[in-house]
């Protein structure tokens, strides 16, 4: 007689809460590591909000989600990290052949800017995010051997630079992420989010349009080619 995996229910609800369009498409959208509103969502998934906010409950409901509300608005956002990493690596897995074409000049533009550069929740993403981590591999502040660790001159290196690294939680130092334009690894965990938050309050980024798309400034090309050794061609 086998006995069932206590897990097992538990897996199938949270498959279930992935298994349907709309759902995942508002699950992909805040990835942007921001809060929308239900009525931001229900426009950007294509469906009505009565449909919308019963998806956001079965979301908020299974974990999944967080909201608040604020005046007549209802916010919601992805739960935490762990969940914004849930998304990434399913989404993934499915780049390649879930990705079409673009249908004209305004969507290939914006699929170019997403894979030039972008946030993959709170850390950066495309090839600007696997630019950045190859500079710091090179110079061994980082190292990939049996998955990301930051060595001792990598968290000096952050200090140094004054970006903090917030260590009181249990969110990895260093992950690797998946990136499903590059296919390749890029940093996220408390030192990608600490290193994307600095770019964007510094200005070294700024957001372009109304996807997770960044572009680099020219005072953040002059500081990581100071700071990484980064050459601003490999930054446009």
């Amino acid at each position: 007689m086998t006995t069932k995996d206590p897990r097992a229910p538990r897996l199938a609800r949270l498959a279930g809460l992935v298994a349907d369009e709309t759902r995942a498409a508002c699950l992909l959208a805040l990835l942007d590591g921001r809060a929308w509103t239900a009525g931001e969502l229900a426009r950007h998934a294509g469906v009505a909000a009565s449909t919308l906010s019963e998806h956001l409950g079965k979301l908020v409901t299974g974990g999944l989600l967080a909201e608040e509300r604020q005046g007549r608005h209802r916010y919601v956002r992805l739960a935490d990290a762990r969940v914004a990493q849930l998304v990434e690596d399913l989404a993934a897995q499915v780049a390649p052949d879930g990705v079409g074409r673009p249908r004209n000049l305004r969507e290939s533009s914006a699929g170019s800017a997403m894979a030039r550069g972008r946030t993959c929740y709170d850390h950066l993403a495309g090839r600007l995010g696997i630019t950045v981590t190859d500079a710091l591999t090179a110079r061994e502040l980082l190292v990939q051997d049996t998955g990301f660790a930051l060595t001792e001159a990598g968290v000096g290196w952050f200090e140094a630079v004054g970006i903090r690294l917030d260590r009181t939680g249990r969110r990895p130092l260093a992950r690797a992420c998946l990136d499903w334009t590059e296919r390749r690894h890029h940093l996220a965990g408390v030192a990608g989010a600490a290193l994307c938050r600095h770019a964007l309050d510094t200005g070294w980024c700024v957001r372009i349009g109304s996807e997770r798309a960044v572009r680099v400034t020219a005072a953040g090309e002059r500081a990581l080619s100071e700071l990484l050794g980064i050459e601003a061609g490999a930054l446009r």
